[in-house]
């Protein structure tokens, strides 16, 4: 079927509107990152004034803060993504009793709010010691990634070609061989579309590591990008070059995953 001439246009001009809309706010941030500071230096008459990171860097202890955001969502990433590919593929191709039962009760994790168990979950692991530690951090995003991990894996490993399965299978293939060989190779969209996600998602938490760090001792970027907020609430430049900086990451890992997330995002699945 054939787009007329005018049904392109307007797509195109529904399309920039939106890419404007979006990319707006960003534009402002980076201006403001980038601009300076103060009159003063301003009338030195510069366009860009990038000393704004390396000052916001130093002053806000964004160095610090960034290296435990990494090594959280590393742990995270690797944990969760690894135990969802494990509890999809049981729940996805096996068949065994009460299978509906367990899946409802990782769906339990999805629909409960973070709010709703805050309190009690930072009680829990105060009495066996991990509270201002990077497992007391990274503990609770790691049940809540695997809650949303399994639904999506599931979904996959349902979808994907059966006879491929049995054809393993009948060549004497073991269900880790399967699982490991032949479904997560040609599941990366998949996977690291699910990667992507928990990572953009551990990496902007700021409940779970306020609650959990009372002390500051475990403290994340976005975390320390409030705090800097609050000492610095009439430096623009510098909480904007620090805005830009705790978001670096998630841009920089979406652009370099960005084919395989799209390509997850429409496919998901190999079909028969």
């Amino acid at each position: 079927m054939k787009t007329s001439a005018v049904e392109k246009t307007a797509n195109y001009v529904i399309l920039i509107v939106f890419a404007l809309v979006i990319l707006g706010p960003v534009g402002v941030i980076l201006s403001l990152a980038l601009g300076p500071e103060s009159a003063s230096v301003a009338r030195e008459g510069r366009l860009f004034h990038w000393e704004n990171f390396a000052e916001a860097w130093e002053v806000g202890r964004f160095g610090q803060y960034m290296a435990t955001s990494v090594v959280v969502a590393v742990v995270v990433v690797i944990v969760a993504v690894t135990a969802s590919i494990l509890a999809g593929y049981a729940l996805g191709t096996m068949r065994f009793r009460f299978a509906d039962v367990i899946f409802y009760v990782f769906l339990l994790g999805i629909m409960v709010p973070t709010e709703a168990i805050i309190v009690p979950l930072y009680f829990d692991l105060r009495t066996i010691g991990l509270t201002n530690t990077v497992w007391g951090v990274a503990f609770p995003q790691i049940a809540m990634s695997i809650a949303f991990g399994t639904y999506w894996m599931r979904t996959y490993f349902r979808t994907t070609n059966r006879a491929m399965i049995e054809a393993a299978q009948l060549d004497g293939a073991s269900s880790f061989r399967i699982l490991w060989q032949i479904l997560v190779p040609i599941g990366r969209p998949a996977i690291l579309t699910l990667v992507l996600l928990v990572f953009m998602w551990t990496w902007n938490e700021f409940l779970v590591p306020l609650v959990m760090s009372p002390n500051g001792s475990v403290r994340t970027a976005p975390l320390g990008l409030a705090f800097f907020q609050g000492q610095y609430t009439q430096g623009t430049a510098l909480l904007a070059a620090g805005a830009v900086m705790v978001a670096l990451p998630v841009v920089a890992l979406y652009i370099f995953l960005q084919r395989y997330f799209i390509k997850g995002m429409l496919e998901g699945a190999v079909r028969e």
